[in-house]
């Protein structure tokens, strides 16, 4: 529509929008909105009843051009955070894009549009009230561990009935309540009123100071066979507590490198970035359990807030639940940023407690890689409870991971095929699970090649899971293979924020600067790699061997490969290429050749081998042959610079058409030529 010539205002509900003054009010009161979330809102708004494609709404609205896959849904959660109750009127279409509908007028007339919205506020505000729970306690407060709350009286009642018209599921309804009770505490009470170690500071924690780290529970019993359980309930606090907006969570790869440390909370913070730690232990005593918790300031090691919970084991969700409470409460985190309903918690809906138990020990043997014992008990807690959409989830992920790395032929794409099974199940009995999309999106680029349906998953996934949730890492792979190694770099960026002690982050991260040529920036990241896990410096000296072949340094090139690294044939393969001894050069490359078909990916090498060598035609025979198997090793084509030598080569247009990959005259990553030239340049 032309908005100027035809209609200034559009209505609906309470919501009134100027789209002249770009103003938005919400039952009468304006609303601050961002310039892009107001510009999608009109969008979709001004056609109710439309289907728009994702790519039609990043063409209009930004032109489709540097627009990171996570963008667009970051929008679409603000425009519903803003609508509140309207939010409803606003679908997703799963795999297509979003739709409007509703009852939206249009006019140039303020004071007819005044009137209605006037009216329709009324009503809003009046079926808010009719949503408000009942007092049933006189006294006005609930317990929650041996802190008293007052009711949450505070709390607006137009949000509280937005909030509660979008809680569907009975398993998150315990949370609910706890965390706007919290928020009256909070604001009225300053949080907590009775503690076992009163804080010095009651003022609010500043947003740039809220970054926490959940160290790993003790296992104060000492059965091994529990270990699990104290384990579980961490990952459980840290996964929940990174679901609240205004709070910086480090991810469970860091924060369990400091399980057992002596080192003191002033250096564990400065390590991980953070303002407080989160200790405590974990007891199973028969029946019951005994947990202990406290936040510790990093700064000077105070406690913060300390509490012991002892309660019957069977109480164990609705524990977990009060102990995310109490932590953010004593962090005075504003929990109504955050839609409470959408905290993923991980706990059955059923309420199984068995099934429960086998998920927290599966996801024990993910955080060991072993991924088959992982499957053996996700496969034991959907037995107990075959409606748990998250143990269906993860089972279809280690599936997935078990038939890429350790699986071959038929038994790979059989284990591919189970991997298909688990997630749609997972997706039908939760299709607002993120972590379900992103494993989706995993299977569908690794299983299908479907780069398209993945990055789609994608965007779907990211605004359901916390910002520092590793699927940033799994966008980034994702980004790289489609060549966009400068969105695959802020993504990993992303990653490595919410994980900063995790390795594999900055070693991936080194790949990716490799192929853009920022060769400096790759090897301080791989430095930091292996200062953070001193035993896999063997590994990272591959990337290292990359690194001095790109800078024509065929003596470091060689000293490295010539290591005890598990890559070491294939490292001297690579640099050898670039010495002076043909013969060896020639041998080193042949004893690999022997080693074809013994592992995954020593074809893939092969052509990378023949690639430095300059051999096109043997490039690409080896290349098909690494695809016809099945290895796939082409999720690193588009960003290697010694295949990208070959980048104008038809054959490599073809190949990455039968991947369905765009062609290599489209990545950003740079070839060797031109990576040693820039680097020459420079020096």
């Amino acid at each position: 529509m032309d908005v100027e010539g035809k209609f200034r205002y559009l209505v609906f509900d309470a919501i009134e929008i100027d789209l002249v003054g770009r103003r938005l009010s919400v039952a009468g009161t304006e609303t601050a909105i961002e310039p892009k979330v107001f510009d999608v809102l009109v969008l979709l708004a001004q056609t109710p009843g439309r289907a728009f494609r994702r790519d039609e709404i990043l063409d209009a609205v930004w032109g489709h051009r540097h627009v990171t896959p996570s963008v667009l849904n970051r929008v679409i959660l603000r425009i519903r955070h803003v609508l509140q109750d309207s939010a409803s009127r606003l679908h997703t279409l799963y795999g297509i894009g979003y739709r409007f509908d509703g009852d939206v007028r249009f006019s140039m007339d303020h004071d007819e549009i005044t009137a209605r919205a006037s009216t329709a506020g009324d009503a809003f505000r009046d079926a808010a009230a009719q949503t408000a729970e009942p007092q049933d306690n006189p006294s006005g407060s609930a317990q929650v561990g041996t802190a008293p709350l007052t009711a949450a009286g505070s709390l607006s009642l137009s949000s509280r009935a937005g909030y509660r018209a979008r809680l569907r599921k009975p398993a998150y309804a315990g949370l609910l309540v706890l965390l706007l009770a919290a928020l009256a505490s909070a604001v009225h009470m300053g949080w907590p009123r009775q503690v076992s170690v009163p804080t010095t500071n009651s003022a609010p924690v500043p947003t740039k100071s809220r970054g926490i780290a959940v160290l790993p529970l003790i296992n104060a019993g000492g059965e091994v066979d529990q270990r699990f359980l104290s384990d579980g309930i961490s990952e459980n606090l840290i996964n929940t507590l990174s679901q609240l907006e205004g709070l910086k969570v480090i991810g469970r790869s860091s924060s369990f490198r400091f399980r057992e440390s002596k080192e003191d909370s002033k250096s564990i913070g400065e390590k991980l970035g953070v303002a407080h730690l989160v200790e405590g232990s974990v007891q199973r005593i028969g029946d019951d359990v005994r947990i202990t918790m406290q936040v510790i300031r990093t700064a000077d090691g105070s406690t913060v807030w300390t509490q012991r919970f002892d309660r019957a084991y069977s109480d164990l969700f609705a524990l977990q639940d009060e102990i995310t409470l109490a932590v953010a409460a004593a962090l005075q985190v504003k929990l109504l940023h955050r839609l409470p309903g959408a905290v993923e918690t991980g706990h059955p809906s059923s309420g199984n407690l068995e099934a429960y138990e086998a998920y927290l020990q599966a996801t024990y043997y993910m955080g060991d890689d072993n991924t088959r014992k992982a499957i053996e008990h996700f496969e034991r807690a959907i037995e107990l409870d075959p409606g748990y959409a998250q143990a269906w989830s993860w089972l279809a992920s280690q599936r997935t991971y078990l038939a890429r790395f350790e699986l071959t032929g038929d038994v790979a794409r059989a284990a591919y095929s189970q991997a298909r099974d688990d997630i749609d199940t997972a997706l039908r009995l939760r299709p607002d699970f993120g972590q379900a999309h992103a494993i989706r999106a995993v299977w569908l680029s690794v299983a299908e090649h479907d780069w398209d349906g993945a990055l789609a998953e994608f965007r779907i996934a990211l605004p359901l899971v916390p910002d520092t949730d590793p699927t940033h890492g799994a966008v980034s792979s994702l980004l790289a293979t489609l060549g966009r190694v400068n969105e695959a770099i802020e993504e990993r960026r992303n990653f490595i924020e919410g994980d900063p002690l995790a390795a594999h982050g900055r070693v991936q991260l080194a790949d990716l600067l490799i192929g853009v040529g920022r060769l400096d920036e790759a090897e301080a990241s791989l430095r930091e790699a292996v200062d953070l896990e001193p035993d896999q410096a063997g590994w990272f000296a591959s990337k290292r061997v990359v690194l001095a072949i790109l800078r024509g340094d065929a003596v470091t090139a060689r000293t490295l490969a010539e290591g005890k690294g598990s890559w070491r044939d294939r490292d001297l393969a690579l640099a050898l290429q670039i010495g002076t001894d043909a013969s060896a050069a020639d041998a080193a490359l042949q004893r690999l050749i022997e080693t074809d078909g013994q592992s995954k990916g020593v074809a893939y090498q092969i052509a990378r081998v023949q690639a430095l060598r300059g051999d096109a035609d043997k490039t690409f025979e080896w290349l098909q042959r690494d695809w016809s198997r099945g290895d796939a090793s082409v999720h690193t084509a588009l960003f290697d610079p010694l295949l990208l030598r070959f980048r104008d080569d038809p054959r490599f247009a073809e190949y990455c058409k039968t991947a369905g990959l765009p062609p290599p005259s489209a990545s950003e990553a740079l070839s060797i030529e031109r990576i040693r030239a820039a680097y020459a340049a420079k020096r």
